[in-house]
């Protein structure tokens, strides 16, 4: 049971109703079995997206304290790693919590996330594997 990633603009999805993606993620997330789990960037960035959303930031702290969102760690010495995939994906571009969900992905042979963000359609795993995106494209 691996694992799925789950990126900010997911989980503001879930969080905010009045956020355009809010159905689908609610669909999406009764679908899914296996753990969700994220990256302290990804979660940064949910925090500050939900600012002006009623208990969202509290819901997402809640997410995590009731274990249903687990923090994928990340180490000083992956920040290279995260700098090269930067480089790699400048053209679309990359951002800080992008490439950190994808070292993870990386390190852990995760292969599975929950996101409204294109750009996980072009992101390549080693040996060129490519993410299964949640939900899935129509």
């Amino acid at each position: 049971m691996a694992d799925i990633l789950v990126d900010a603009g997911a989980l503001v999805a879930v969080l905010d109703r009045d956020d355009g993606q809010h159905h689908r993620a609610t669909e999406t997330l009764k679908s899914i079995r296996d753990p969700l789990a994220t990256v302290w960037p990804a979660l940064t960035e949910a925090m500050h997206l939900l600012g002006d959303t009623p208990r969202g930031a509290d819901a997402l702290c809640d997410m995590v304290t009731d274990g249903l969102l687990k923090l994928l760690p990340l180490e000083a010495d992956e920040l290279s790693r995260i700098k090269e995939l930067r480089r790699k994906y400048r053209d679309l571009p990359m951002d800080f919590a992008d490439a950190a969900l994808v070292r993870a992905a990386e390190r852990d042979w995760l292969t599975r996330i929950f996101t409204f963000d294109v750009h996980f359609t072009i992101y390549r795993l080693p040996r060129g594997t490519k993410f299964t995106v949640l939900p899935r494209r129509a």
